[in-house]
């Protein structure tokens, strides 16, 4: 079960982080559940509590060995995301509303339709923005440091 990178990526991905899919081939075949991890190399995705799989880990500094249960990813071709108004698996299609914002919307046979919202936790950050400046950002003094001046011709380069 080593990492092995996708022969043909897929180019735009409709199926995001924290959506609602039901799993349409493999041992969950007709399950549903929440997306955890997107893993765009490998055109995966991990769901949550699904497709379980028995991990054996040595015993280290720090924690215990021992057989533990893992969510194994599956391919992006074998999940669906789920009609919010069915409750049926269906595609993915992208129009825009009349005020011009882009919209996911269930499409597909026995779908309503209907628009699928993007999932909140996608307006959470996986690694918060640094607080403090690094090592190599540029201090406030200089960046706020006045260089150019087209009147009086400063910082004008010798053409």
């Amino acid at each position: 079960m080593g990492w092995k990178a996708a022969e043909k990526l897929v180019r735009h991905w409709k199926i995001l982080r924290g959506d609602n899919v039901m799993i349409i081939r493999g041992k969950d075949k007709g399950e549903s559940g929440l997306i955890k991890r997107v893993i765009r190399s490998q055109n995966r995705v991990i769901v949550e509590g699904k497709n379980l799989v028995k991990k054996h880990i040595k015993q280290g500094e720090g924690h215990t060995g021992g057989i533990f249960s893992i969510e194994a990813p599956l391919h992006v071709s074998n999940v669906q995301v789920l009609d919010p108004v069915t409750g049926k698996p269906c595609k993915i299609g992208y129009k825009y509303l009349e005020d011009g914002t882009k919209v996911r919307f269930a499409r597909g046979m026995n779908a309503s339709g209907a628009v699928i919202p993007r999932p909140e936790i996608l307006k959470e950050r996986r690694k918060p923005r640094p607080t403090s400046p690094g090592p190599k950002d540029t201090p406030i003094e200089l960046a706020l440091e006045k260089t150019y001046d087209a009147n009086a011709g400063i910082g004008m380069p010798d053409l």
